[in-house]
């Protein structure tokens, strides 16, 4: 299946220090995924949460289908997440200690033709941090030119 959906949340990796990534699966309608197959999804402002055991995303807009009718969704309902037990007694543990928060990555759909989500536990960076991170990519990007011409 030549799948070619992959919708990324450019600002995450910016904002956040990734600290471990997990793939979970979606529980969706069925016009959600017909819009996630035509690419109508935002990840923006969007971040996951725990409760009862469960793991929830909110802010995931996911655009109306457009031949959907009277049956269609609400494209900012909180959607469940699919992961193991195991799975989820480790964000859960992991996420209790102090800053971190779970934040969605990536949104693609499998071989099988699922949909799934990259998830990451990840820790806020502070402004001269993101700075940092911005010098060294582009001294290494002077560097790889250097290297390619030179």
């Amino acid at each position: 299946m030549a799948n070619t959906i992959n919708i990324k949340n450019r600002k995450a990796r910016f904002d956040y220090e990734i600290i471990e990534t997990f793939e979970a699966g979606l529980q969706l309608l069925g016009t959600e995924i017909k819009s996630i197959r035509e690419g109508k999804v935002s990840l923006v402002d969007s971040y996951c949460f725990l409760e009862k055991g469960e793991l929830w995303i909110v802010g995931m807009r996911i655009a109306e289908y457009k031949n959907g009718g009277y049956t269609n969704h609400d494209p900012y309902r909180n959607r469940k997440l699919l992961l193991s037990h195991r799975e989820l007694n480790r964000i859960d543990t992991k996420s209790k200690s102090k800053g971190l928060t779970i934040i969605p990555l990536r949104l693609f759909i499998s071989e099988k033709g699922y949909a799934k989500l990259a998830i990451a536990l990840a820790r806020g960076q502070r402004q001269y941090d993101k700075r940092e991170s911005l010098k060294q990519k582009d001294v290494s990007r002077e560097l790889d030119r250097a290297m390619k011409n030179g």
